[in-house]
């Protein structure tokens, strides 16, 4: 179809405005027709068998069909089928001519124009054909980087040498925003519309490296992801066809959860020492003579209450209650046990709280069924803490109170570690009893141990062998029972 089988230009033809497409004057284009203005517009084009103008809205969602709400150039061409679709729109094939402007307003339902053609020339050819290959450079290169050109596309761009055909070619492939597309559109001076049409298209390769630099790391994680998954798949089946217990996992992703909740609470020396062991017993083979003490280890730490503190606050008011309504007479222990905690709560009160465990230890002196014991039992109540209480009769081995190296057979904490365990806190009420009854052997001075765990300036950093790192004893409360 050629325009010269038409009326010459400038000419009055009917206008439908497009939504969606930005179309060219080389292509055959389907148009989905819904508002009334352009089902009218294409319908004086059919009946009259003359050309109409399709120009863009300017707003990407459906614009005003008046001639403020439209690009004033657009393509010149004609229809060449209509067909009427079941939903009230009407379907037309629309074949693009030539580029066309708006010069007069006609008619505004439906939208008529005066139109004429754009025409394009060219100042200097021989700069003109070096503006091109640097236009032909840029299309390989994006071609690598997108899926903008088939290579059918590029061999046309290659090949032909028409440089209106080409600038169309490329700005109907390359994804340009409208007002960008219509710039181009409308410029006459060809080598000036290329230089515009570099500077989209180095935007555009700029664009689709990074997008591809993203899609590639994105692939390459959840390949990575994808291989470990497929991979510990494999490893159970493995296991299960080897009748190995596949519960080892769960157990080992459940250890590391337990791990994680407590690490905030823990020192850094404590999570480094739990999360190596942890470690390494995730690679160990379950039949490992190391794995059955490894995982004892881990679990002895994971029950080991870091960051549980009984809350209630120092009143030296329940305190007393608490101890007159647990024993009559023995006047003197109260007094002192007030006393005591008189100091505390001053302590407190005045907000010197990491001095709060400092201070002397209470020792309670006299035979068996004084009441030593149970007035332990009386500010245990009354602070609201667990009571833990460690016989100290006849004790030898330091180890008893600092744990066992783990290479011995049969290993665990020390007494006042597992204390701590049984008592679900880090503050507990600790009652060191028959402490004038400890030994001395050659397996070690216990009372060296004691002095740590009891010394104030100490404690806040005891070492149990067996855990291997520190454990901060300044906020339980010693007392001490000897005859």
């Amino acid at each position: 179809m050629q325009l010269s089988h038409y009326s010459s230009f400038p000419s009055d033809i009917p206008i439908i405005a497009e939504d969606e497409l930005f179309l060219y004057p080389f292509m055959i284009s389907p148009l989905f027709l819904s508002d009334e203005k352009n089902i009218k517009a294409a319908a004086i084009a059919i009946e009259n068998n003359s050309l109409v103008l399709v120009c863009s809205t300017k707003k990407d969602e459906e614009g005003s069909r008046d001639f403020d709400g439209i690009y004033q150039a657009g393509v010149i061409g004609s229809i060449m089928r209509k067909v009427s679709l079941p939903d009230g729109r009407i379907k037309v094939l629309f074949q693009g001519l030539a580029r066309g402007k708006v010069l007069k307003e006609v008619a505004s339902d439906p939208m008529v124009a005066h139109v004429d053609i754009i025409e394009s020339f060219v100042e200097n050819e021989l700069k003109m054909d070096a503006v091109l290959e640097i236009v032909r450079e840029k299309v390989r290169t994006l071609s690598q980087v997108s899926n903008y050109f088939p290579p059918d596309l590029l061999r046309t761009i290659d090949e032909n040498h028409e440089y209106e055909r080409i600038a169309d070619l490329i700005c109907s492939s390359v994804k340009l925003k409208k007002n960008i597309a219509y710039d181009l559109f409308v410029e006459e001076n060809l080598e000036k519309r290329y230089i515009k049409l570099i500077d989209s298209l180095t935007e555009e390769i700029e664009a689709n490296k990074l997008q591809k630099e993203i899609r590639s790391k994105v692939h390459n994680r959840i390949e990575k992801v994808n291989k470990e998954y497929f991979l510990k798949e494999q490893l159970k089946q493995i296991q299960k066809e080897l009748g190995s217990d596949t519960q080892r996992e769960e157990e080992i992703e459940e250890y590391r959860e337990k791990l994680e909740k407590k690490k905030k609470h823990m020192g850094e020396d404590a999570y480094k020492e739990a999360n190596k062991q942890l470690e390494r017993f995730a690679r160990m083979h379950p039949d490992s003579s190391d794995a059955g003490m490894i995982q004892t280890y881990i679990e002895w730490i994971l029950e080991i209450p870091f960051g549980q503190i009984a809350k209630k606050s120092l009143k030296i008011q329940d305190v007393e209650a608490q101890l007159d309504k647990d024993h009559f007479s023995l006047k003197k222990p109260k007094e002192r046990i007030v006393e005591y905690f008189s100091v505390k709560e001053l302590l407190e009160l005045r907000g010197i709280q990491d001095k709060e465990a400092k201070g002397a230890i209470l020792c309670f002196a006299g035979p068996p069924g004084v009441g030593k014991t149970s007035l332990a039992n009386s500010i245990a109540v009354a602070l609201k803490r667990p009571l833990v209480r460690i016989a100290l009769g006849g004790l030898e081995d330091v180890n008893e109170l600092r744990g066992h190296r783990r290479t011995y057979v049969g290993a665990m904490p020390g007494r006042i570690v597992q204390g701590l365990i049984d008592a679900k806190k880090m503050n507990p009420i600790i009652v060191l009893d028959e402490i004038d009854k400890v030994g001395r052997s050659q397996r070690g001075d216990p009372t060296a141990a004691l002095l740590e765990i009891l010394d104030p300036e100490q404690n806040t950093e005891f070492r149990d062998y067996y855990l291997n790192f520190n454990i901060d004893l300044s906020k339980a409360i010693f007392y001490s029972n000897r005859k």
